[in-house]
């Protein structure tokens, strides 16, 4: 006897319960009430084959099971989503949903205002900004549109360079007016400085460049970007911040600019499908023309 194929629905919920943790999550994630949940599970189960979860005194527990299907689901609800963003758009109008990915510090310090303008001129087009310093996977449409600091290397993609970002030491004036303002690289032991909690690969490619740099003697750990940049705002010490950012205040100071310089290339991606929807490309190109005042040719 042969079996219907379970619903998008089901995996959907099956999705949530996994990313939340326990049905109670999925339930308050999806909209949808407790039983509900629980039904979606106990169909898939049967319908499936096997145990999903196990229950515990603590909650749900995946098993290996559900741990192998968990890339396919994601990638189904990637599909699902990327149908609903061409569904909005369709027609020759510039109208519809567009998934822009950006890191943090991009995406709330440099796209608002271009997002703003875009809008105006367009007020039948929608944004879906995701912001993260991961690299979205176009191919698979995570996003339309990426912005990133590092060259994309998938190909079936529309790419074009923007330039580069420079980065610098920074720090606000009301702090280099308590502490100093340091002279040589050496003058870092003796100053509060912000940096990063964990190392990742890009950080690990850019201490080689700056070999100097000691990041035994951070003052303040933090792996976002944004709250790095707080912290200098505030007050808090030195730290890295995009020079073009910091030509915006007045009271943030670059310090050792002839010692410590990053130059981020900078690139627009989207996947070549997309290059004839007008919606996105008039994004990618808007997008393309705002960024060019924040980077460097």
């Amino acid at each position: 006897m042969s079996h219907a194929e379970p619903s998008w629905d089901l995996y959907r919920t099956f999705l949530a319960v996994l990313q939340e943790g326990s049905l109670s999550g999925g339930a308050r994630a999806l909209g949808l009430t407790q039983p509900t949940i629980g039904r979606h599970i106990e169909a898939l189960e049967q319908a499936i084959g096997f145990q999903l979860f196990t229950r515990s005194p603590q909650g749900l527990a995946a098993t290996e099971a559900a741990l192998e299907l968990r890339p396919y689901a994601e990638a189904l609800s990637s599909t699902a989503a990327s149908l609903l963003r061409a569904a909005s758009g369709q027609g020759s109008a510039v109208k519809g949903t567009v998934r822009v990915s950006a890191s943090e510090v991009v995406g709330v310090e440099v796209l608002p205002p271009i997002l703003a303008a875009l809008r105006e001129r367009y007020p039948e087009l929608v944004i879906e900004l995701a912001l993260s310093n991961a690299v979205e996977n176009l191919l698979r449409r995570d996003a339309d549109i990426a912005v990133r600091m590092v060259e994309p290397g998938q190909e079936a993609l529309v790419v074009k360079r923007l330039g580069a970002i420079t980065v610098g030491l920074h720090a606000h004036r009301r702090y280099l007016a308590r502490r100093g303002t340091p002279k040589r690289f050496e003058d870092l032991a003796t100053h509060s400085v912000i940096g990063f909690d964990r190392e990742t690969p890009a950080i690990r490619s850019m201490l080689k460049r700056i070999p100097k740099f000691d990041v035994s003697r951070f003052a303040l750990r933090t792996d976002s970007d944004l709250a790095q940049l707080a912290a200098i705002r505030a007050g808090f010490g030195i730290g890295t911040c995009q020079v073009a950012l910091a030509e915006r205040d007045r009271d943030l100071v670059r310090v050792l600019p002839d010692a410590f310089e990053l130059k981020l290339g900078t690139w627009l991606a989207m996947h070549e499908n997309l290059r004839s929807t007008p919606r996105c490309r008039i994004v990618f190109d808007a997008l393309a023309a705002g960024l060019a005042g924040h980077v460097d040719p």
